[in-house]
């Protein structure tokens, strides 16, 4: 077998978690669903997404801990098991309670799976290779997020049932478990070597670290906020039915997805500042076009550009905290996933200022603040680290 075909051999596996990864993304679409199936209002609807995002604070850094211990491909499995779990509650018991309790385990799936099936792809490919080969992983983990508003506008539609995706992907995450478990990875050598979590939380003390870490909780708080806003925009401002405005979410991952499969060729090419730089602009354009856009297709165009912008944000702030820091790559792991809780922090702000302004400009504004601080890394902190 040649080096091509070990190395595809054992990218089919990690890309097939980084499909499952993409399960978390249907919180956006869910928390619709659930908003209007027990009358919710904002805030309340916004603790799903909160609840998911919630536990990257508790279990980012104790999961690079426990791949100390176990590695990586051990703590993936894991992950796939606890995700097959939140992802069967549901269909057996289907209320706001339940789906807050599937959704935390959601979260501490995805946790367990970003924290180590990031760094499994550093165990295969080659330094050079890593922030492309992440990309089109995240370009994998887009097409279950594109799919999965589509999916559950069909069934609705259909069957007058959205929550059929929920078996759908039970499927696909068995399928991905049993591949994990057969394929062996060649780690780096597992040292059990003992880190606290204050020890790793102590890393932040470091500039560059506490800017990749505030990069990735704004990458994922614009993400979370504008895939959980962009239907409730569209009502607001187009005064249509739910069902319909679900597309806008399918704009929003579509665009992200075509951003992902792009960034894979440019980020081989061109180097991160540069291509980061083009990114925060096209979301700043995104965001000028949710402010003032009073139209369909315009507000289409911006959730568009937001997709595109933000798509490889995290690739990007991901693969230079893992190049900055090579003897650290667990713990670095762990703190840069732990950035994840924009995911909590956004939506709880957006449903909160939304509540009290009555208006999906509350949503906006909180989003806006994302893209702000992506604007000063890019203009006056990121090249500090970077070339």
């Amino acid at each position: 077998m040649t080096h091509s075909e070990k190395r595809i051999k054992f990218l089919v596996p990690i890309m097939l978690a980084f499909f499952v990864m993409g399960f978390v993304d249907m919180v956006g679409t869910a928390t619709n669903y659930v908003k209007a199936d027990f009358h919710l209002s904002d805030t309340m609807a916004n603790f799903l997404p909160s609840m998911v995002f919630f536990w990257f604070l508790l279990f980012s850094v104790p999961t690079s801990m426990l791949q100390n211990k176990i590695g990586k491909r051990k703590t993936v499995l894991l992950s796939l098991v606890v995700t097959l779990l939140a992802l069967a509650l549901p269909v057996f018991f289907y209320s706001y309670p339940i789906m807050l309790v599937s959704f935390s385990l959601l979260g501490i799936g995805n946790t367990l799976m970003q924290v180590s099936l990031n760094p499994l792809i550093s165990c295969v490919v080659s330094n050079e290779k890593l922030a492309s080969t992440l990309t089109f992983g995240q370009f994998v983990k887009a097409i279950a997020s594109f799919i999965a508003p589509i999916l559950a506008s069909w069934a609705a539609i259909k069957f007058n049932n959205w929550m059929l995706l929920f078996p759908i992907f039970i499927a696909v995450s068995i399928v991905a478990t049993l591949f994990m478990g057969v394929t062996k990875i060649k780690e780096d050598e597992i040292t059990n070597r003992s880190t606290s979590f204050w020890g790793c939380l102590s890393l932040l003390k470091n500039k560059a670290v506490l800017i990749f870490f505030l990069g990735i909780v704004c990458h994922v708080g614009i993400d979370v906020g504008t895939n959980t806003a962009a239907p409730k925009i569209i009502m607001e401002r187009m005064a249509i039915p739910l069902d319909q405005a679900m597309i806008a979410t399918s704009v929003y991952f579509f665009f992200r997805t075509i951003g992902c499969l792009t960034g894979s060729f440019f980020l081989a090419h061109m180097p991160i500042k540069k291509f980061f730089a083009i990114s925060v602009l096209t979301l700043t354009l995104g965001m000028a076009g949710l402010f003032i856009m009073n139209n369909l297709i315009g507000l289409y165009i911006a959730i568009g550009f937001i997709g595109f912008g933000n798509s490889n944000v995290f690739s990007m702030v991901f693969s230079s905290a893992l190049l900055s820091f090579p003897d650290q790559k667990n713990e670095m792991s762990g703190l840069m996933i732990m950035g994840l809780i924009g995911g909590t922090i956004f939506p709880l702000f957006m449903g909160l200022l939304s509540d009290a302004l009555r208006s999906q400009f509350g949503s906006i504004i909180v989003i806006g603040f994302g893209v702000a601080y992506l604007i000063i890394m890019s203009i006056r902190f990121y090249k500090v680290k970077l070339s």
